[in-house]
């Protein structure tokens, strides 16, 4: 037997180089395959109008959405990642704030002997370190706006579920600005003399747009996961394939505020934008209490319907573009899913009756996001019907090019991702969604901005605003249940299908929303994804906050109660985690419970309308009593719907 020979060194760097040598042969092989892919990518980047046009040759095909880059190799991957954080320039000093101790042209005296420097007539300022220029320069920040606790609070409960099918998605898009065009006032200069943060331009040249979504997952997390990752860029597209132009574009002009002739005069007006900010504060005509009452007991219901929008204002835009993909998404949902498809016409889409000799095109931001919700719910139905169904017991006999449908090959989302698992996923999801848009550098949080938030809906979840002088909950969402009397209407050519449960509601094919996401089996029915638009102008701290909330949460409170709870709360963050909790608490069933706070510019005085967080104390107290009461809690569960 041959003893067994020592490891050394020499086998050491033998291993490592072995290993190196294979690691470099694999980086080879992946920058080639990368390099070929981007020269394929180029050489097919075209618009779907082309795509689309090419598939029209092959008889009896669907067309499907093909975003500008597509590839049918599982490794590709695309993604720009979502834009969870908003830009904002920040004075140079503020990145340094202890810098100032440190300079040169500083006195060392003591406390005792220091005063305070008064300037004298004619004299010249003082002199900054030569660190810090008179200029003030700003500097490109990015704040992720998920721990910016006092703008922006997010919190979610699976409750007593097995899991969390509830998600939630907050940051900002690339996308036109839409707001009410607006002259240039006091507070855009203030903002920029006293030298706080304000938002840098998009990649437009427009202020930044927000976006908040909140989407509640049933059967599943597949649909609900797609949303939170992929709506956003399905708006984002479309908003380019309508040749979306902005609404401040003829307003923007070259502005040179009158404070930079004289860099020594710019801390001049220091605090100018909180003293602006205070004065709109105050001319809110804060109402009384009886006020408050008298109003909550006109609409003393549980769920009061949503309010009704600002009228769609008409933007630049491709007109013959914008009506061709209408057209042509109505026709791929009437070939593809049929049913309820075969006669619809979404709101918002103008390609039936449309003055083609109209001085401005009948485009809007409405529009644009009908069409990105249809968009995206098509891709997502079509993409579950080339799957395997683990139900059907010849899913061994799929066939080869199981990638295709009717002829057309495998088409992925804006991100460049895959949609779904491997199997078939017959589940789907309802979303909310917030766009908030400002026509100056200013904030929408500020005080004095004011800004339009564009609200998308489908299904049962829910947004509210709350209003600084009154105090009171406002509705900017109305749940799709099938015996609403809107929803009834739009479905009476499918009345037989709806039928009622034990606790009298009625259901469609067994769903209790008519409206949402996915739910491939119930699409023909009319199950649709056309979303309820709503348009509201914010006024300068005309609102306190907004919340978006999933149907866990909406489901166990009214709508002024989850307001008063978040009126309660020192900040958004902390808003957001209170009205989960109790929620959670109340609750009768344990859904899913998710809820977001966004701070608006009425903020600070959130708790001053009306009878403030006092009107729902009571019920709110009595409802956590009955909840940990071991003697009812039982019955209270058994009661849940």
């Amino acid at each position: 037997m041959m003893p067994s020979r020592r490891w050394s060194l020499k086998d050491t760097y033998g291993f490592i180089a072995t290993f190196f040598e294979g690691q470099t042969r694999t980086y080879t092989r992946k920058a080639t395959n990368a390099h070929v892919a981007r020269q394929i990518t180029s050489s097919q980047s075209r618009s779907i109008s082309r795509i689309q046009e090419a598939a029209a040759a092959f008889p009896g095909s669907s067309t499907l959405h093909t975003p500008e880059q597509h590839n049918t190799s599982p490794g590709r991957n695309v993604r720009r990642g979502f834009h969870n954080y908003f830009v904002t320039h920040l004075p140079s000093s503020s990145l340094h704030p202890d810098s100032s101790s440190r300079g040169a042209l500083h006195h060392q005296l003591p406390r005792s002997a220091a005063a305070p420097h008064v300037a004298e007539p004619g004299a010249a300022p003082a002199a900054s370190p030569p660190h810090m220029p008179p200029s003030r320069e700003l500097t490109v920040v990015r704040i992720p706006l998920k721990s910016a606790k006092h703008h922006f609070g997010a919190a979610e409960s699976r409750g007593s579920r097995p899991c969390n099918e509830d998600t939630h998605q907050a940051g900002t898009i690339d996308l036109p600005a839409f707001a009410k065009r607006a002259p240039i006032s006091l507070v855009r200069s203030a903002i920029k003399k006293s030298g706080e943060a304000t938002p840098a331009d998009s990649a437009f040249g427009d202020p930044q747009v927000f976006y908040f979504g909140v989407f509640d997952g049933h059967g599943g997390t597949q649909c609900s996961e797609f949303l939170k990752n992929e709506l956003h860029g399905y708006i984002e597209e479309a908003a380019d394939e309508f040749e979306l132009k902005s609404s401040l574009r003829p307003q923007r002009k070259t502005h040179k505020p009158a404070s930079d002739s004289n860099p020594g005069t710019d801390a001049t007006p220091r605090g100018a934008a909180e003293a602006d900010g205070t004065r709109s504060l105050d001319k809110l005509d804060i109402k009384s209490s009886q006020e408050a009452l008298a109003n909550a007991k006109s609409t003393g219901i549980d769920k009061p319907s949503a309010i009704e929008g600002a009228e769609p204002v008409l933007v630049k835009a491709s007109q013959s573009k914008a009506l061709r993909l209408q057209k042509e998404l109505a026709e791929e949902y009437k070939n593809t899913i049929g049913g309820y498809f075969k006669r619809f016409n979404p709101p918002h889409f103008t390609y039936k009756n449309v003055d083609l000799d109209a001085p401005e095109p009948p485009v809007t931001i409405e529009s644009v996001l009908t069409y990105a919700f249809l968009r995206a719910d098509l891709d997502f139905v079509a993409a579950q019907a080339r799957k395997p169904d683990a139900d059907d017991p010849y899913v061994s006999d799929v066939a080869v090019n199981n990638d295709e449908i009717l002829g057309k090959p495998y088409h992925m989302p804006p991100s460049g991702h895959y949609i779904g698992g491997s199997s078939r996923f017959k589940g789907g999801s309802t979303a909310s969604v917030a766009l908030i848009s400002t026509p100056t550098p200013a904030p929408f949080w500020h005080p004095a901005a004011s800004s339009t938030l564009v609200v998308g809906h489908v299904g049962d979840t829910r947004i509210l605003l709350c209003e600084t002088a009154t105090g009171r909950a406002v509705p900017l969402t109305a749940d799709h249940h099938p015996g609403s009397p809107g929803e009834s209407r739009r479905l009476r050519r499918f009345a037989g299908s709806l039928v009622a449960d034990s606790f009298g509601e009625e259901r469609i094919q067994g769903l209790a929303n008519s409206r949402a996401f996915g739910d491939m089996g119930s699409k023909r029915l009319g199950v649709s994804a056309e979303p309820e638009v709503a348009r509201v102008e914010l006024g300068p701290a005309q609102y306190s906050f907004l919340a978006l909330v999933s149907d866990g949460v909406s489901g166990s409170l009214q709508d002024q109660e989850l307001v008063d709870v978040v009126k309660e709360a020192p900040t958004p963050e902390r808003a957001a985690r209170d009205v989960v909790a109790y929620a959670t608490e109340v609750s009768r069933d344990g859904d899913n419970a998710t809820c977001l706070v966004v701070r608006l510019g009425g903020w600070e005085r959130r708790g001053e309308g009306g009878v403030g967080s006092l009107g729902t104390r009571e019920i709110r107290d009595y409802k956590r009593s009955e909840a940990n009461d071991p003697r009812r809690g039982g019955s209270s569960h058994a009661m849940g719907r």
